[in-house]
């Protein structure tokens, strides 16, 4: 049970052994109980299921896209790969950040791109920077046509979001990871689920069977990919952890 008194500035936490901690307001560990808690109820709410980027609906938690950005600034890719199109907003976003560094383009995969949302992409003002192919990511003709698209010394980032289970994951880690080069990364999104396998829309066995099982896997088997935490590149405040649907998601590659 969590208890939390502005007046006081206290967070009094109960666990199920009946465990007291009283917290202050002010520190990392309040901070971090009252995150997954608002994290939990943001899922039961369908919080992220409510913002648009460019026009387009972008189902993601906005710190999630702010900390993305910032490792895209630092790795600045020739190629953004998104498995996973659904709205397009994702798609909108990587092309602003394209747009705005003055380099890079987009490559988005899905199986199933609804006709609306195709036509909405293509005609958007940034559509020029984006590419689609259609197919399941793992197919062996889809992993082929973007390994194709893949011009000789660009850098390339691999993200994630199409299916999340442990194995298709897994299968995508596998499929691109020969296409990231040192410095920049794989992102497998939406680990949360590990944490939500009882909430609404969820499934008993996403205590396993979640992106991060799958990263966590693979860097074992690939010693030339590590999970990191992308550091803060600006911070003056007591926080050092995302506020995040995406726990161990960034797998950095640091050899050959």
């Amino acid at each position: 049970m969590i208890t939390i008194d502005l007046q006081a500035g206290t967070v009094h936490v109960t666990d199920e052994a009946g465990h007291d901690e009283r917290l202050a307001l002010a520190s990392p560990q309040a901070f971090r109980i009252i995150s997954q808690a608002w994290l939990r109820c943001g899922w039961d709410n369908k919080y992220v299921y409510s913002f648009t980027w460019q026009g387009r609906p972008i189902i993601q938690l906005p710190e999630d896209l702010l900390r993305l950005q910032e490792v895209i600034y630092q790795v600045q890719p020739d190629v953004i790969i998104e498995t996973g199109v659904a709205h397009g907003g994702s798609l909108m976003f990587y092309a602003t950040l394209c747009k705005a560094m003055g380099k890079g383009r987009v490559i988005g995969i899905d199986k199933e791109i609804r006709p609306q949302n195709r036509q909405r992409i293509q005609e958007h003002i940034l559509y020029s920077l984006i590419e689609l192919i259609d197919g399941d990511s793992i197919a062996p003709e889809v992993i082929a046509q973007v390994h194709d698209r893949i011009h000789p010394n660009e850098k390339v980032m691999v993200l994630l979001d199409s299916c999340h289970t442990k194995e298709h994951v897994r299968a995508e880690l596998e499929a691109y990871a020969r296409i990231v080069g040192i410095g920049s990364y794989l992102v497998a999104m939406d680990g949360i689920m590990a944490e939500l396998a009882h909430a609404p829309r969820s499934a008993p066995d996403w205590v396993w069977n979640n992106p991060q099982e799958a990263a966590r896997e693979f860097v074992i088997s690939h010693p030339e990919f590590v999970i990191e935490e992308p550091a803060f590149l600006f911070n003056e405040g007591n926080i050092c952890e995302r506020v995040t649907y995406w726990p161990s998601a960034f797998i950095k590659r640091v050899g050959v």
